[in-house]
């Protein structure tokens, strides 16, 4: 540290680098001892950038990144978009259902991206910035599934019918291995089932966007 540069600046800077690098968050004594500070500045650094939505902490305390950080470049939300639109609009078009791309927004699920099929006769609407709780729906279930560490036989997508809107079904699968960005991709559809190839088709997508934005 020289005496032009800020001793706490510093410290939250790498508050966010250590929780970029993480896809399950860290807990504040995880911090504290990566950092080499007591508990109480973590707590204090935690708190400023949770005001400026830098940083979140979920229900069990574990702080992740926020989506204030997305939020610091105009163009950073509609390069997320555009980095997964081919698989969406792949996705789309081969399912006949509505694809979207949902990140975490605090305690909630936030469509950030959607893509509607060309050739059927009708789909689900399911707009950009449609939000839900996480424990509702494909694609918050998909995230909460994948922070748990699924067991080895589990497909890894995630099936639900009706939680949103009657009649509907979705599909979603986690990105996984994005640092600090969680998420999903899933799709909804107007049927009282999910048929058995949506859910592996949903997982490949996923890998595509996870891919692209790396």
């Amino acid at each position: 540290m020289t005496a032009e540069t800020s001793q706490t600046l510093d410290r939250g800077l790498r508050v966010l680098k250590l929780l970029a690098d993480t896809d399950h968050g860290l807990t504040v004594t995880e911090l504290s001892n990566k950092l080499g500070v007591n508990r109480t500045v973590v707590y204090r650094l935690l708190a400023t950038l949770e005001q400026h939505a830098l940083v979140r902490r979920d229900l069990g305390g574990r702080a992740r990144v926020g989506l204030g950080v997305l939020r610091l470049g105009r163009q950073v939300h509609p390069l997320v978009r555009e980095a997964a639109l081919p698989a969406l609009r792949s996705l789309a078009e081969d399912i006949g259902a509505t694809a979207h791309l949902t990140l975490v927004d605090g305690t909630d699920a936030l469509a950030v991206a959607v893509v509607e099929p060309t050739w059927t006769d009708y789909h689900v609407a399911y707009r950009a910035g449609f939000r839900h709780a996480l424990d509702r729906g494909a694609a918050g279930r998909a995230i909460l599934t994948a922070r748990q560490q699924p067991a080895p036989d589990h497909p890894g997508y995630t099936l639900t019918h009706g939680e949103l809107e009657a009649g509907a079904s979705g599909a979603a699968a986690p990105l996984v291995g994005v640092s600090g960005v969680e998420g999903s991709v899933g799709v909804v559809m107007l049927a009282d089932a999910v048929p058995e190839r949506v859910g592996p088709r949903v997982l490949d997508a996923a890998r595509e966007v996870a891919d692209a934005l790396r």
